[in-house]
């Protein structure tokens, strides 16, 4: 975890300068997340703050939670995680073991604090594992599935053909991250849920 620590010291610092709030809607976890900096426009009749830190894994958003999040005191939490762990070789049992960990640390931490989880998603630079985040996304879709208060979002179908391969103008030219129209995207699949 040390490797992310420049960045998540930046984000603390950032944290700290904020005004108290209890209606914070906080939106957590890897690039997905930190590159969305058009959050306040896409979702203007929330309090949402960006949490985002770039690479992350679900298990370093698990290791980085009470520093991160509880400071914050959210009233909800939307979280995207598990994409890097995929890439990273992590196979899709692995990941909902992180996901595990990560639920224990926020039932800990924050009973009752609502939780979206963003389904992980598929894009042109990943196609060769989409097995992989489906079967993931199956295991933490079942997960929340028993969780009062917790809910899964498909982020993935919305940013699919219908062959289901993932549609390039959504993303950026890594193929990897969402491009404005693919924000847009995740705009429409998430608005109704918050």
């Amino acid at each position: 975890m040390v490797w992310y620590e420049d960045e998540v010291k930046q984000l603390e610092n950032k944290l700290t300068s904020l005004p108290p709030a209890t209606d914070r809607v906080v939106f957590y976890g890897s690039s997905s997340i930190r590159l969305w900096t058009t959050l306040a426009q896409d979702f203007p009749l929330i309090n949402s703050l960006n949490v985002g830190f770039g690479g992350s894994t679900l298990a370093a958003c698990a290791w980085f939670f009470e520093r991160l999040i509880l400071p914050v005191t959210p009233k909800a939490l939307v979280f995207y995680a598990g994409d890097n762990d995929l890439g990273d070789g992590r196979h899709p049992e692995e990941v909902y073991l992180f996901f595990c960990a990560f639920v224990e640390e926020m039932s800990r931490l924050l009973p009752g604090v609502p939780l979206s989880f963003l389904s992980i998603k598929i894009s042109p630079a990943r196609w060769n594992i989409a097995s992989q985040i489906q079967a993931a996304n199956r295991l933490i879709c079942t997960k929340l599935e028993t969780m009062p208060d917790w809910q899964y979002v498909d982020m993935t179908t919305p940013l699919l053909a219908v062959d289901g391969k993932p549609r390039r103008e959504f993303f950026e030219k890594d193929g990897l991250h969402l491009n404005p129209v693919g924000y847009q995207q995740w705009r429409q699949a998430l608005e109704p849920k918050l």
